[in-house]
């Protein structure tokens, strides 16, 4: 059986882990999967990770908990294999307010939607600034 989607495999696992107040949660590692993690840990929305090298590497996960709730309450995949979503650095979306994240994959690697937004690049002219970076929005996270 092929994977289609291993990043929606990935928020799966992490969901369905959560919902059963698991410690941790397995999956084989890839380089987008450990950025989208990555992510996810500098946020504080999971304690840490770690990849360990068996046969194939593995990715695991460990979650994190608030007074014995999750404390990511909800996270889904908006761009998909078969509809991509791709948003310019004025459209880029804000989850409820601010308050949740938006994980975008932009040219320089992937970074929250407040970063994307602020991200600063310099210029081909000389003393010009250009702020915001756009890409394929990958999952938002509450």
């Amino acid at each position: 059986m092929s994977m289609q989607d291993p990043i929606s495999d990935l928020l799966t696992r992490i969901r369905n882990g959560q919902q059963i107040r698991n410690k941790k949660v397995s999956i084989f590692s890839s380089k987008i999967k450990i950025s989208i993690v990555n992510v996810l840990k500098n946020e504080g929305y999971i304690k840490d990770y770690n990849v360990t090298q068996d046969k194939k590497p593995v990715l695991e996960i460990f979650l994190k908990y608030h007074r014995g709730e999750p404390v990511i309450k909800r996270i889904f995949r908006v761009s998909k294999p078969s509809f991509r979503i791709y948003k310019n650095k004025k459209n880029l979306p804000k989850v409820l307010g601010g308050l949740g994240i938006a994980i975008i994959s932009t040219s320089r690697g992937v970074m929250t939607d407040y970063q994307a937004r602020n991200y600063s690049l310099k210029s081909y002219i000389e003393n010009s600034t250009e702020k915001g970076l756009g890409g394929e929005v990958l999952c938002f996270v509450e």
